[in-house]
């Protein structure tokens, strides 16, 4: 085999084996390969955004995908992974017209007109669209490039029009004026869950309105919303409130605007809450979704004072017409004050609604929209309730169940320009819906696009061309696993589960594995507004795409939020070179690769490894089937760098130093049969460092192409050992504990050299319970890094000799000529005195009423944790000093 590089080089290899991987196609699914033999195992990918760039988000998510794809080869699968982009029509046509008014093209969207301003985004998407793909790739994801699909796909599209017009026919898509989310910055509605609550803070604003019918009477109002009182059309009170109930059915004067003072009446509504504010409510039925429904109970005009960027219109009088709508806030509260009405201003936290893609705060609005009511509902709760389909954690199923209980219309309108067009056409009072456009002149198209989310939802099955019957439909859906955040349980998750009965009359997905949310050392989610977010294509440069995947993922516990910490990526990054340093050690022993093991031939320290890693691909295995990646990367980090590397590596050493061929060969067979299985339980994690050491290692030597002969990619996953094999070899459980025994024996001979601070190779002396072999001796001296070890049963200790008592005996650490024992117990003194008096004073604070019933209960732990601590060292230098005789 040719020598393997003194160090990893992993962009140079990375480069190599992701081209050479795609030249061969191993990531290509094809459908007539499925069998019985050969069963299905897809995912499709999340559709990033077509103008999306790699964040640390994408990195766990796809990360994930390509673990749970790889280990689906490696277990003689055929596997689909289908990648794509999404249009996300708000989200693109921001960053395009943002970019045009920069660059000074256009001061407004309507400059340009529909058609010229979507051939601008078109440009754009053509220029930087699937960046991201590339930055994928980068990662190792092993997806089906060929079979890429684009929201925006004629075909794509073709099925997006099919689905509005099924639903339109029946009955489940229609038109209505709705109190809606109103972006003012993107001028369109929005859903619900496009709408993040931000906590802010503001000023509730107390102000007085006189009782048209009792002059004298005056009632107070509190609102953070003053620049909205000329659309108030009604106070309202709860009947029950004594302090208001016989003052329903009057009148109040509306102070603003100040040349239209009008009447509004008191209205009585149960919905009030007596103990909110003052008990008495503006009603403002175009600018708030409650005072809406007050509005329709009550029969209350509508008076609407914005446009809809933002801007108050003539209606909110000729004071504040023309200006934003914050500036109006302040212009309102002046004129109040101006009044004499304006009784307090107090600070007020609140949660205001923002929009998710253009981060400005939304307003309620008036608008005539689409909207859909959801298909499918009862099959798509049943299917989880019942547990066919499975959520990863299954704390999600509850959540999942109650929005799906409390289900309301799908706004599915957006007025944006970039997206799939409704398919409504309009000619005098005639109306038609249909896939293709109406012939005839003065037919007039719908101007909304439909909802980002509308054409996802059918992800799983029009990537792989429905609504023909085709080979991949048959072959690979419903698909095996589904990863995504639970942010979009509802945009995405529960909507494809509809779709998938609606239109496949199946489940679109057997499990969805829900990812945790990525935040900083101090618990900040990564963004780029707070600077807390790295570029995963530094992190890539710097350690590697290895690095990365297994740093990110040692720091994923199922579902939970993953603090990110640059230093997993570094251990990441120094978790290959061990690997690499490894395989390297292996290869400088020379000798034939992979040679058969001879059981009788076996050391205490080879079962003990053929054992440990029986353990660790059962643990690897098991945890993979729960979707528990950080446990299995804790396996793999435990057994490979603690138990092979540092234990039994060092221990073979005994052999493979030694002059016996024989079993120097039966090592390496063993060290081999290690190595070829823990690269194979790594792949996943770390796919191309362990492709280059499969081969450079020649494990592929002798393996069929579609084994591993080819790529490690398609190499068997690997199985522990059964009762026949570990019979064959004479390995029994008690094996275990032989080695176990032995190595606590040189972990407490390592503590009595770091007690006394010494670094150097030093005598030991055994006395031993019983006869120990040759070979199990030099072990112990080599772990030991004694020179000599002395096995003697009838050694006498001089008084104060160090000891500890092992399984295998006692071992003593003779001081003779290794320390100048007066200055160290002068030294070990003065520490003695330095604890002491710490322990005292944290004794008298805890003894401290006057301490101990004014602190809050977690420093009182730290105080007892210190004392705690104190008390143990003072235990060990005493037990130094002791020693010392």
């Amino acid at each position: 085999m040719p020598e393997l590089d003194k160090t990893y080089t992993p962009a140079e290899v990375e480069a190599r084996w992701y081209q050479r991987w795609l030249d061969d196609k191993c990531f290509e699914a094809d459908p007539a390969r499925v069998s019985a033999t050969r069963p299905a195992y897809s995912i499709v990918i999340p559709p990033p955004n077509v103008t999306g760039i790699l964040t640390l988000g994408h990195v766990l998510n796809n990360t994930i995908q390509d673990i749970l794809a790889r280990r689906a080869r490696m277990l003689g699968k055929e596997v689909l992974w289908l990648p794509g982009t999404d249009h996300a029509g708000i989200a693109t046509q921001n960053v395009v017209e943002k970019t045009l008014k920069k660059q000074g093209v256009i001061k407004h969207r309507d400059d340009l007109g529909r058609e010229a301003l979507v051939a601008k985004i078109w440009e754009w998407k053509e220029k930087h669209g699937g960046i991201i793909i590339e930055q994928l790739k980068k990662l190792g994801a092993s997806c089906d490039w060929s079979r890429e699909r684009f929201t925006f796909d004629p075909d794509y599209n073709a099925c997006v029009m099919r689905v509005f017009v099924d639903l339109y026919k029946k009955g489940l898509i229609y038109r209505g004026k709705r109190m809606v989310n109103w972006c003012p910055s993107s001028l369109t509605a929005l859903s619900d869950e496009e709408v993040v609550m931000k906590q802010q803070k503001g000023f509730m604003y107390h102000f007085k309105v006189q009782v048209v019918e009792e002059p004298d009477t005056w009632l107070e109002i509190a609102t953070t919303r003053p620049e909205t009182i000329p659309g108030d059309t009604a106070v309202a009170v709860n009947p029950k409130d004594e302090r208001y109930a016989h003052l329903i059915g009057k009148h109040v004067r509306r102070p603003l605007p100040l040349e239209n003072q009008v009447s509004i009446p008191i209205v009585a509504d149960e919905h009030i809450d007596i103990a909110f504010g003052t008990g008495v409510l503006k009603v403002t039925p175009a600018h708030d979704k409650a005072d809406f429904e007050i509005g329709l109970r009550h029969k209350l005009e509508i008076i609407d004072v914005l446009h809809p960027n933002g801007i108050l219109n003539d209606l909110a009088g000729k004071d504040l017409a023309g200006l934003e709508r914050f500036e109006g806030r302040k212009k309102a509260v002046a004129m109040l004050t101006e009044l004499g009405v304006l009784v307090k201003e107090e600070p007020h936290q609140n949660n205001v609604g923002y929009s998710e893609r253009a981060d400005v705060p939304i307003e309620p609005r008036l608008s005539e929209q689409w909207f859909l009511k959801y298909p499918s509902v009862k099959a798509s709760q049943e299917v989880v309730a019942s547990g066919e389909m499975k959520f990863h954690p299954e704390r999600w199923a509850k959540t999942y169940d109650h929005w799906m209980t409390g289900l309301q219309d799908w706004c599915i309108s957006r007025q944006v320009w970039w997206g799939h067009r409704i398919p409504v056409w309009y000619r005098g009072e005639e109306t038609y819906c249909g896939t293709e456009a109406p012939q005839g002149e003065g037919w007039q198209q719908d101007p909304d696009v439909l909802d980002t989310w509308f054409s996802s939802w059918l992800w799983p099955f029009a990537t792989m061309g429905w609504p023909e019957k085709t080979a991949t439909l048959k072959a690979f859906y419903p698909t095996t696993d589904l990863v995504t955040g639970p942010d979009i349980i509802f945009f995405w998750v529960a909507r494809m589960i509809m779709a998938g009965f609606e239109w496949m009359g199946e489940l679109p997905f057997k499990n969805v594995y829900f990812t945790g949310i990525i935040r900083d050392k101090q618990g900040r989610k990564m963004s780029k507004s707070l600077g807390n977010s790295p570029d995963p294509l530094e992190l890539i440069a710097s350690f590697s795409a290895d690095a990365l995947r297994f740093g990110i993922m040692r720091s994923a516990p199922l579902g939970q939020d993953i603090c990110f910490d640059e230093k997993n990526v570094e251990l990441g990054r120094n978790f290959c070179t061990k690997l690499w340093n490894a395989a390297r050690f292996r290869q400088m022993q020379g000798g034939e690769t992979e040679t058969e093991i001879s059981a009788a031939l076996l050391s205490s320290d080879d079962k003990w490894i053929l054992l440990r890693l029986n353990t660790a691909i059962a643990e690897v295995t098991a945890a993979l089937e729960d979707y528990r990646f950080s446990d299995a990367t804790a396996t793999l980090y435990r057994f490979f760098w603690s138990e092979y590397c540092d234990w039994y590596i060092e221990a073979s050493k005994a052999t493979l130093q030694g002059t016996d061929d024989k079993r120097k060969a039966n090592t390496l067979a063993v060290i081999d049969f290690v190595l070829s299985n823990t690269l194979r339980l790594f792949h996943p994690f770390m796919p191309f460092i362990t492709e280059e050491l499969w081969h450079g290692m020649a494990f592929n030597a002798d393996l069929p192409a579609d084994q591993g002969g080819q790529t490690i990619m398609v190499a068997k996953w690997p199985k522990p050992l059964d009762a026949d094999e570990l019979a064959y070899f004479g390995i029994l459980p008690e094996d275990e504990k032989t080695a176990n025994d032995k190595y606590e024996a040189v972990n407490l001979g390592r503590g009595l050299k770091s007690t006394f601070n010494i670094n150097k190779r030093v005598r030991f002396v055994l006395k031993p319970n019983a006869e120990l072999p040759a070979h199990e001796i030099e072990v112990l001296r080599i772990l030991l890094n004694a020179e000599p070890l002395d096995v003697d049963a009838s050694f006498a200790p001089t008084q104060g000799t160090p000891s500890a008592l092992t399984p295998l005996g006692t071992l003593f650490l003779p001081l003779d000529g290794l320390i100048d024992v007066e200055a160290e117990r002068a030294r070990i003194g003065k520490e003695v005195a330095k604890v002491e008096s710490e322990l005292e004073k944290v004794t008298a604070k805890l003894a401290d009423e006057k301490f101990t019933s004014k602190v809050p209960q977690k420093v009182l732990d730290e105080h007892q944790q210190r004392k705690t601590d104190w008390q143990e060292k003072l235990a060990k230098l005493k037990e130094m000093m002791s020693a010392l005789g």
